[in-house]
């Protein structure tokens, strides 16, 4: 199920163009693309998915296969709302793996089926291993965001494999990307066959790294004590789901076709969906896992409560960041600096014996 909706391709460009510039993608390219579009549905010349479609053909032709997954990504954004944008994930996924030869780590897709609602759901995954792992290891199970998919985090992925040295599995969440459910609460059941199935991968640990709402279920899986530690980036908890958020560059467009929704939901219907993802019965709890809290200051999804609420919890290190947005992107360097440092840190104490103190905020 989806649905078009009110949107203005120029407020997508103003908000993700430091993402667009920093994925890869020739900024000249990106710059062209941007003049070129005029409207976001229509599948013509001046549109949104044509035109970064059209920019993908060419890297395709030329050879240059994981720049055209790069722009089919952005092609297929922000959500599978027609078949246009379901035939460009079709292509992003296609290039993406005749690129995979080239990854700098060990690159393979596999399809789990895992328990949902009584049945069972299949969920592709990317496992990425860095070159020269042996053994079994910790490994990282990672999941992004409404709009920002697996495929599309490529560049986050093999950092985080070279910065910790640990395999890593990717998914979508529920409602996004190759996910065949909708976004629901019922989705921690999907995470929790996940975290049995890698802990099978490596020697036992997983962690769970979570951006934007990948945060939300990052978080759920560390409140929960499911993931043997979870590390958050931007990850909505419970004050991003009150009523009246979601209002800018197309969000609640975006969260209403992850729900599930075949049309253009009523605030209420929206916002009814989105209190039943509240944490508050978690955080409530002091069940949790080691857990890791960052995002950026002036965020405008997600509200500093959302991340200020971990302060002072047990076995939790906290940062807010001054002057970044959403998940610390332009400081990026430095959110990876953290995660470098904490995850040693945590393991260790996880083979050694549970942490008592809380890490510093």
């Amino acid at each position: 199920m989806s649905y078009q909706w009110p949107v203005e391709a120029k407020d997508l460009f103003e908000e993700r163009y430091p993402q667009m510039a920093g994925s890869g993608l020739p900024v000249a390219d990106v710059d062209a693309v941007r003049a070129s579009i005029t409207d976001m549905w229509p599948d013509e010349p001046g549109g949104w998915v044509h035109e970064w479609s059209a920019l993908a053909t060419r890297y395709a032709e030329a050879g240059s296969h994981g720049l055209s997954a790069l722009a089919y990504g952005w092609a297929r954004f922000p959500t599978l709302a027609d078949q246009a944008k379901r035939a460009a994930l079709a292509h992003q996924t296609e290039q993406y793996l005749l690129a995979a030869p080239g990854f700098a780590v060990t690159f393979r897709r596999d399809v789990l089926d895992l328990p949902y609602r009584g049945g069972l759901t299949r969920v592709p995954v990317h496992v990425f291993t860095p070159p020269g792992v042996t053994g079994r290891r910790p490994m990282l199970l990672v999941s992004g965001g409404v709009d920002s998919w697996k495929m599309d985090l490529h560049g986050l992925l093999l950092t985080l494999c070279s910065h910790t040295g640990l395999p890593a599995v990717a998914f979508d969440i529920p409602g996004t990307g190759d996910s065949q459910v909708p976004m629901s609460p019922d989705g921690a059941e999907i995470v929790r066959g996940l975290i049995g199935q890698v802990r099978n991968l490596g020697n036992g640990l997983v962690v769970h790294v979570g951006i934007s709402m990948g945060g939300h279920y990052s978080a759920r899986s560390g409140l929960a004590g499911e993931a043997d530690a979870a590390i958050v980036l931007g990850g909505p908890v419970e004050a991003a789901f009150a009523r009246g958020r979601l209002t800018r560059f197309g969000m609640d467009g975006i969260v209403g076709n992850a729900l599930g929704f075949d049309r253009r939901p009523s605030h209420d219907e929206l916002f009814t969906a989105l209190a039943a993802f509240s944490l508050r019965p978690l955080l409530d709890l002091d069940g949790q896992a080691p857990m890791l809290v960052v995002n950026g200051a002036d965020d405008v999804h997600v509200p500093p409560d959302d991340t200020l609420v971990f302060e002072g919890r047990r076995d939790t290190e906290v940062h807010l960041l001054p002057g970044t947005g959403h998940c610390a992107v332009t400081r990026l360097p430095e959110v990876l600096r953290i995660i470098s440092e904490w995850l040693p840190r945590t393991l260790s104490a996880l083979r050694t014996g549970p942490a008592t103190t809380a890490g510093p905020n």
